[in-house]
């Protein structure tokens, strides 16, 4: 081998360590992530191991010393900041943004502040503690909700995801309903006004011309909401990749994908939720900073959509950038 193969050779990653798992309601579908990436890094000739996250983690990543990690713990500590602050405290390059980017995009009403802020579109929305419920009249926070917001309208929990704990509300009776299962996943919930119109998700990647959105995929759920069933239930949701969209709709879907990634700092891949409504106008309703990558989940089918590439050249790419990259600086853990 010639010396400069033997250079370009020891400048590519070979350990990576897939951190999946964790106490959310999200577990099981994280497991279900970090296996099929671990799979098919393996399939791509790198040694890479799932580590589940647990007291042992920093632990158990030292032994295996891995060059790169890839983060795919969904839900609290996994997508929140925490996770990232503590693999740049420990000095382990990783793929994915960093933890204050982390921070802002994982709490939807902060996300949701940002993107309005900025002058991008996302539905009006309120966001209230439990103790608000406690020490207030329920009632009469209802009826404001009802009155300011209108119905129908999406209650959800302020952090998390896969759907866990949303609910479509059509009348003042599934209110109160809806509230207490969304208090049921976390202490806060964003009350959102319903935008109706076709749910769309836009996958991003980094690259070294910065992001690029991937194609767009439509989600059409079997039996009306993309709830957390038919997200992972095979055969629940159909998906149109790329999504049947005109030259304009996608310029404009598209668009806002990139602006929201871009305002939100985050870095190597995301994927933003958007409603396309009737009049062609798109609204940000979340951004994921460690997409699912199940075999139903929507980031692997949009990569496997992208001209010129697909799901597992997408993965080397982004590990290869993680470890180009290099290990980041730990004087600051919010960068």
């Amino acid at each position: 081998m010639a010396h400069s193969e033997q250079s370009s050779e020891q400048k590519k990653a070979k350990n990576v360590a897939v951190v999946a798992g964790g106490v959310s309601g999200e577990r099981d579908v994280s497991l279900a992530s970090g296996t099929r990436v671990a799979n098919r890094l393996v399939r791509a000739g790198y040694k890479a191991k799932l580590i589940e996250f647990g007291p042992d983690l920093i632990s158990k990543l030292h032994a295996f010393s891995p060059d790169v990690v890839f983060p795919l713990v969904h839900g609290s500590l996994g997508e929140d900041g925490t996770l990232q602050s503590l693999l740049k405290l420990a000095g382990f390059p990783f793929v994915g943004s960093g933890p204050q980017a982390c921070k802002l995009s994982s709490a939807k009403p902060v996300a949701k502040s940002v993107v309005a802020k900025n002058g991008l579109t996302t539905p009006a929305a309120v966001s209230l503690p439990q103790q608000a419920f406690q020490q207030l009249d329920s009632n009469e926070i209802l009826d404001l909700l009802e009155q300011k917001l209108g119905l129908p309208m999406m209650v959800k929990p302020a952090r998390g995801g896969s759907a866990l704990g949303v609910t479509f509300v059509k009348d003042r009776a599934d209110l109160s309903r809806a509230m207490i299962s969304a208090f049921s996943y976390d202490s806060e919930v964003l009350v959102e006004h319903y935008v109706e119109g076709r749910e769309l998700a836009v996958s991003i990647v980094d690259d070294a011309d910065g992001p690029t959105a991937l194609p767009v995929v439509e989600v059409i759920p079997e039996e009306g909401r993309y709830d957390y069933d038919a997200r992972y239930e095979a055969g629940r949701s159909a998906f149109a990749v790329p999504a049947g969209l005109s030259a304009k709709e996608l310029e404009a879907v598209s668009g806002l994908a990139l602006n929201c990634h871009k305002v939100l700092e985050l870095s190597f891949l995301s994927r933003i939720d958007i409603i396309l409504d009737k009049q062609g106008t798109p609204w940000f309703i979340d951004a994921n900073v460690t997409p699912g990558m199940t075999d139903t989940s929507l980031f692997p089918q949009a990569a496997d959509a992208a001209q010129g590439t697909n799901f597992q050249k997408i993965l080397e790419s982004l590990v290869q950038r993680a470890f180009t990259q290099g290990v980041r600086e730990v004087t600051d853990i919010t960068d």
